[in-house]
């Protein structure tokens, strides 16, 4: 079995815990004649998605004393979401979007959070707390976005707490998660998701993030520069095409479960990454935890929302 298999999970251990590294935001879902309220977050959603499957999970971020505040740590709780170091910042606010959806599924986003309580989280006491949560954890996870939500300083004190993570034996998964509106350029975005990228066991990125991003030809070519970056497991997410997973050196093409009429695929991603991760954390080979990415990621697109209720959720043994 090679090391990293090893560090990943082996069948029949009971899966590490995983933290979960980002900001929650009020979601508004644009309707017809009026406007739903929700929660939402790349990672949050990935969050609610691995306690589902089992896999022991909290967040990392930095909220207000509001009252949405502590909704969301009410909601977060209410679906076995750790919320014990979860920073509270008196007078901060979380941040707020609202979301458009085509009639082809296709979302947009639009964006207040300048002054969210999360772009703190890793200042002073909050950060102590929050890095020392990362550094004795048995995985962490994050994306581009929690990247760019932060000041560089902050993001320099969150990779050392990655350090002091993977010296400690854990693991590091990362999903680069490309928004060209939260970054002052490209150039920015570049060498903060590299800076990351040093730090990575699992990479999880979305091929259209990765072209826009680095100007990738093609996923093969997203997979050899991660893999020169010295990332040992890959998975290049293409949407409805196959993903592409390389892991040992091996290169497998895993198809998706196609879904005829998507109505919404605002966590398509975020869901494959948590049925990806909870099956690698339970000792599944990359190939078998690709397709129960793709099963998840399946049932959250025919539902509106990035959380679906729990009776959709999928069946079998990681969905049991």
């Amino acid at each position: 079995m090679p090391a990293e298999m090893a560090k990943a999970g082996r069948a029949g251990d009971p899966p590490r815990k995983v933290v979960s590294i980002g900001e929650c935001m009020v979601e508004l879902r644009d309707r017809p004649d009026q406007l739903s309220r929700a929660f939402g977050g790349d990672t949050l959603n990935t969050a609610v998605y691995l306690a589902r499957l089992g896999i022991p999970v909290a967040y990392l971020t930095a909220l207000g004393d509001d009252p949405y505040s502590a909704e969301m740590l009410a909601a977060w709780r209410a679906e076995g979401v750790g919320c014990g170091d979860v920073a509270i910042l008196p007078g901060k606010l979380p941040g707020l979007y609202a979301i458009r959806v085509d009639s082809g599924g296709e979302r947009s986003f639009f964006h207040w959070r300048t002054a969210a309580a999360a772009r703190d989280m890793m200042k002073d006491a909050a950060g102590d707390r929050i890095a020392d949560a990362i550094a004795r954890t048995g995985c962490a996870y994050l994306s581009a976005i929690t990247l760019s939500i932060l000041d560089a300083a902050s993001r320099a004190r969150l990779n050392g707490a990655l350090d002091a993570l993977r010296g400690a034996g854990g693991l590091v998964a990362f999903d680069s998660n490309y928004r060209p509106r939260n970054w002052s350029g490209r150039e920015a975005a570049r060498l903060a998701v590299q800076a990351t990228l040093a730090r990575v066991d699992i990479a999880l990125p979305t091929f259209e993030d990765e072209q826009a991003l680095f100007d990738d030809p093609t996923p093969e070519a997203t997979l050899a520069r991660l893999s020169a970056l010295g990332v040992p497991e890959i998975v290049v997410k293409r949407g409805p095409a196959p993903a592409l997973v390389a892991f040992g050196g091996r290169t497998w093409q895993i198809p998706p479960e196609l879904v005829a009429e998507p109505v919404d695929t605002t966590a398509a991603g975020d869901a494959f990454n948590a049925g990806y991760l909870a099956a690698r954390l339970r000792g599944q080979e990359p190939p078998a935890a690709a397709r129960e990415g793709h099963r998840l990621a399946a049932a959250v697109i025919r539902h509106p929302g990035a959380i679906i209720p729990v009776a959709a959720m999928p069946t079998g043994e990681l969905f049991a």
